[in-house]
């Protein structure tokens, strides 16, 4: 891998952590924080320590996939596939300050049902350039599905749809 390969990868991956860590600056701990406490959650809701291992390698997965595509940007235009992958990690920023800073899991659960069809459309845009970017993106769109039903059963048990 060339100097340059590598600090795009490194880029690339910096960029899905820091927005990331950006969201979480909006979150407050979810075991402290009693509005998240007192909301009546769904039969399916995870343990709390699931989410950061599971973001953390997303998050991994998502910088590598930018990359990936990224490296074809010789052979193939990668202008869509690029402005799909900014579009749908501005929308997954944007939902922990919807549902933890404002606390509204209506809010944040628009934002993530567009943030599921970005990240189709990206998966389906990454995988047209790169077969393994696309595949890449596949567990990200099996946990927002998921995450998908889990932001709309909060919303509804709770009183906010």
């Amino acid at each position: 891998m060339t100097k340059c390969n590598l600090g795009m990868l490194i880029l690339s991956v910096s960029l899905c952590f820091t927005v990331a860590f950006l969201g979480q600056l909006a979150m407050p701990n979810p075991k402290t924080n009693l509005w998240f406490q007192g909301l009546i959650k769904p039969s399916f809701y995870p343990p709390d320590w699931v989410f950061g291992p599971v973001w953390s390698v997303l998050y991994l997965m998502m910088g590598v996939a930018l990359w990936l595509v990224w490296r074809q940007k010789e052979h193939t235009s990668i202008r869509w596939p690029v402005v799909a992958f900014f579009v749908q990690l501005a929308a997954n920023g944007a939902w922990t300050p919807l549902f933890f800073g404002l606390q509204q899991p209506a809010l944040a659960l628009l934002d993530i049902a567009f943030l599921w069809a970005m990240i189709l459309w990206t998966l389906i845009l990454f995988y047209r350039v790169s077969r393994g970017a696309g595949f890449l993106l596949l567990p990200y769109f099996l946990w927002v599905s998921f995450a998908v039903g889990l932001n709309g059963s909060l919303a509804m048990l709770n009183g906010y749809l």
